[in-house]
């Protein structure tokens, strides 16, 4: 019997998808599922009469691959990864290489790597993005791990990877150890920000400007066609014009609780421990959370009615100052998101590409948008650049949206409406772009309770001093240090 080029683990349908695709391009699959039944029914109805192996056991899917072997996973994260690798590890020969594409932990993915590797064998952690149909159609990949892996797996993964209308396949090398999965994570935290923008747009339209949804669907089409292209924009038109079987707008009869699977969380705990001010994606990841909280929303709703919000302008210019202020916010989203890589790869030794990454957003997966392509450039022209807001494109856009900004976010906030993403943009853009900050009165006031001293403006940096606020506190001092 010949062999399979790639072994799937996993027909949910992420897995079965991403096999499809594989074997569209070319390339033969030997699928397994733990509920092996599933497996016949693939091979029986979707993949018949396709290059597909139907195996019922670890056994026989690494019996069914051609040397070195490359098994992927697409199953739920945690332990259900460690068991399976276990499983497969004494089956493997040295060299071949396991590969996980569900959303890992990097963490997780970096400790999978090491243990791995000490058995002989190759790991890969990739993120994978894209849903259903990017799954089957080209998704975003994002590989890291094992660099010894990579000339194996990089034929397979960039001929059913999503490409950008250059050709360019959006996917290449990350980085070794947690690096691919790292970068999806923080991929999924800028989707948390975008949708949330999205929304706080939407809500401003239906309470400020009491638009219809066929209304609403019409604004973000026309806005897809400026800067905004994207593909969540695109598919926030459609979701507002479709109806339910009774000619209604289906959006409004869906429940307002948000459901979350954890990437945002873990960008939001990544970007604390790194010290980096993820304030838009942390905010998005707690909207969600509030908006879970619906039993206590709506008593508290009852004891705070609001008023009906009544605008008082020029609709049209205001909109426009919208699609101003949520172009400016999502720079500022990205913008976090890079600083955040950007630390990460000082402290775990990673050398990532941060114009690559943007081209690997390129298509494909869920926050794919023309926005990107001047990302790219940007770190292309200047691969140092501390700050997206810095690049000389960002800082004229920024410039152009700052008063439609500041307008939006008030306007929002005296009529009662909430716009957590916006406004934590905004004031992450304030606080960024201000020579100084009161923290000084901070460290007095550290250093007045816990003596935790504090540098001066009149001596050099990294010399740190002391006062006897009191008169009775002595002189000594709690040793400095960072968190």
């Amino acid at each position: 019997m010949e062999k399979a080029d790639i072994g799937m683990i996993g027909l949910a349908v992420m897995g079965e998808n991403l096999a499809m695709n594989m074997e569209s391009k070319g390339y033969s699959a030997a699928v397994f599922n733990i509920e092996t039944d599933w497996v016949d029914r693939f091979t029986e109805g979707r993949g018949k009469g396709k290059r597909f192996i139907g195996c019922h056991s670890f056994k026989e899917l690494v019996e069914s691959l051609k040397a070195p072997r490359k098994i992927m996973m697409m199953i739920r994260a945690g332990s259900p990864v460690d068991q399976t690798i276990d499983a497969l590890l004494p089956l493997l020969d040295d060299g071949d290489i396991i590969i996980d594409g569900g959303n890992s932990n990097y963490n997780d993915t970096t400790r999978r790597t090491q243990y791995v590797e000490s058995q002989g064998k190759l790991f890969i952690g990739t993120g994978v993005s894209g849903g259903e149909e990017g799954a089957l159609n080209g998704p975003s990949l994002m590989p890291g791990g094992s660099k010894a892996a990579w000339e194996f797996v990089k034929p397979v993964f960039q001929k059913i990877c999503a490409h950008t209308d250059d050709g360019e396949p959006c996917c290449d090398w990350v980085g070794e150890n947690g690096a691919g999965h790292f970068v999806k994570m923080v991929h999924n935290g800028i989707e948390y920000g975008d949708m949330e923008l999205i929304c706080e747009c939407y809500q401003i339209m239906r309470k400020l400007l009491h638009m219809s949804d066929d209304e609403m669907s019409e604004i973000f089409t026309e806005w897809n066609k400026t800067e905004l292209s994207s593909y969540l924009i695109e598919i926030t038109g459609k979701i507002l014009a479709f109806k339910d079987t009774d000619g209604t707008p289906i959006v409004e009869k869906i429940l307002d609780t948000a459901g979350q699977k954890g990437t945002g969380k873990w960008t939001g705990i990544s970007a604390l421990e790194e010290g980096v001010p993820l304030t838009l994606i942390g905010e998005a990841v707690f909207a969600r959370c509030l908006s879970a909280m619906k039993e206590d929303r709506t008593a508290a709703a009852k004891e705070y009615p609001k008023k009906e919000a009544a605008f008082e302008g020029d609709k049209e210019e205001f909109l426009e100052a919208m699609r101003k202020a949520l172009y400016a916010s999502k720079i500022i989203s990205y913008a976090q998101g890079y600083t955040l890589m950007r630390t990460a790869a000082k402290t775990y030794g990673w050398n990532l590409n941060y114009g690559g990454i943007a081209l690997m957003w390129r298509g494909g997966c869920i926050i794919r948008s023309t926005f990107l392509g001047k990302i790219k450039e940007a770190y292309d022209t200047n691969p140092g650049l501390a700050n997206l807001i810095l690049d000389p494109f960002f800082k004229d856009t920024i410039k152009s949206c700052e008063d439609s900004w500041r307008k939006v976010v008030a306007e929002a906030a005296m009529k009662g409406i909430p716009v957590p993403g916006m406004s934590s943009a905004l004031s992450y853009f304030d606080g960024y772009t201000s020579e100084f900050l009161p923290a000084n009165l901070l460290q007095a006031q550290r250093d007045y309770f816990g003596a935790h001293t504090y540098e001066r403006l009149d001596s050099e940096r990294g010399k740190f001093f002391h006062t006897n606020w009191t008169g009775h506190g002595g002189a000594t001092s709690s040793k400095n240090y960072t968190v």
